[in-house]
């Protein structure tokens, strides 16, 4: 790994989702492969977590500026104090790569099945979260961050099986999954410049994968899962994060390309 720590050079780098799971995995190992120099914004809805992976990740990595915005990405105010933070992040004329990483996400009501689902203002919000603020936060961003010579923009939405896959019970987060990806390829055909990525991680062994077992309510499903974490064959998170990062550095695939981790 040696040769690989500073191989993706200066970036500066917006993850969403970051306070746990596979984002903070990405934290850490994004600090691990950029230059001194390189700036980090971290965006999640915990304050408390956030303050406290910016200290580590501070004092492990001094090289690398670690900034934080506590933001609820479903509503506008959070949307716009994330594209405010965005906008002071220093050292953006400087850095060689801009790199906007769309984790933030969260699976709905996996507890109802597609006719239990009758609230619009359930759906709306769920979608608010997990596809308009990807869009909108995205769009915001590239404006914010323009292209200019030497300058690499790279934009990647976590997606996941599911986006191509249906999973009982889960229809909500099967449509999102699959609308994101669908409108980030639309992305790669608009900007040219860019370079697009829609990365699935794998099973990952997270909360929300113990949400998955707690609160699937197809019994097939859950019990598969149930016995995916028996058996071990979850993904740990940081590995699944530095094969991201891999497929980042070498920068093989076709932009708007859908990649998994098992690929």
């Amino acid at each position: 790994m040696a040769g690989q720590v500073s191989s993706l050079g200066t970036v500066l780098c917006v993850l969403t989702g970051a306070s746990r799971g596979f984002g903070k995995s990405l934290a850490w190992e994004l600090c691990s492969r950029v230059m001194p120099g390189s700036m980090l914004l971290l965006v999640s809805r915990t304050e408390e977590a956030m303050r406290g992976l910016a200290e580590e990740l501070t004092l492990k990595h001094p090289g690398i500026g670690v900034r934080w915005v506590a933001a609820d990405l479903g509503t506008a105010d959070g949307l716009k104090k994330t594209v405010q933070a965005a906008q002071e992040v220093p050292g953006q004329d400087t850095v060689q790569k801009i790199l906007i990483i769309n984790n933030a996400g969260s699976l709905g009501d996996i507890s109802k099945s597609f006719v239990d689902i009758t609230d619009p203002a359930e759906v709306d919000s769920y979608f608010s979260l997990n596809v308009s603020s990807a869009l909108c936060l995205t769009s915001s961003l590239l404006k914010t961050y323009q292209r200019r010579p030497g300058l690499q923009r790279l934009v990647i939405n976590i997606s996941s099986l599911a986006a191509v896959k249906p999973f009982k019970s889960w229809s909500l987060y099967c449509a999102g999954k699959a609308a994101r990806v669908m409108m980030f390829r639309v992305l790669a055909e608009e900007e040219t410049d860019l370079r697009v990525l829609n990365y699935g991680p794998g099973p990952l062994d997270t909360d929300m994968q113990a949400q998955v077992r707690a609160q699937t309510a197809d019994p097939d499903l859950r019990l598969q899962f149930i016995n995916m974490k028996n058996s071990g064959q979850l993904i740990d998170s940081r590995v699944s994060a530095r094969k991201l990062l891999d497929v980042i550095q070498a920068d093989a695939y076709q932009s708007g390309a859908n990649v998994d981790f098992y690929e």
